[in-house]
């Protein structure tokens, strides 16, 4: 199994990336999906800025997968994360797990997307909505906490 990475600035489609993902894989029990969103923080958010480094993130997304796969009996493994000029509702990052059994699709899900929460190579920039270039986000204390259980 090779995990599937993209880094894009498009959109994505959940449900043509599952179809495509279990396509022709009868082992496949349970598929497992975490989509994130940009939110508005309560109004005060126009956009995110997401960039990063090509190659690179692709590269460091690819070695967790992997590991994800090492750790869990995964029959398929997607992470779509997108850069560019993201606005309130629209999707950020997909995860996708698919597994014999659904606990091992839940974790290797979840493993997955602490990470992408922590330690992957994207910076964010917030674009506020009064007009004002905001400040680089930083990661937040309980993402790194959570991610903390992995290691």
């Amino acid at each position: 199994m090779t995990p599937i990475i993209r880094i894009q600035r498009e959109d994505f489609d959940l449900g043509a990336e599952v179809a495509a993902l279990a396509r022709g894989n009868a082992s496949i029990g349970a598929v497992v999906s975490f989509t994130g969103l940009c939110r508005d923080e309560s109004g005060r958010l126009a956009a995110l800025e997401l960039e990063h480094y090509p190659g690179m993130a692709e590269a460091e997304i690819a070695r967790v997968a992997t590991e994800a796969a090492a750790r869990w009996p995964l029959s398929g493994l997607v992470a779509i994360h997108r850069f560019g000029l993201i606005r309130p509702g629209e999707q950020i990052v997909l995860v996708i797990a698919a597994s014999s059994h659904r606990r091992e699709a839940f974790e290797a899900a979840d493993f997955l997307m602490d990470y992408l929460k922590t330690r992957a190579p994207f910076w964010k920039r917030e674009h506020l909505a009064d007009g004002t270039l905001g400040g680089w986000v930083e990661a937040k204390e309980i993402d790194d906490k959570a991610a903390e259980r992995w290691s």
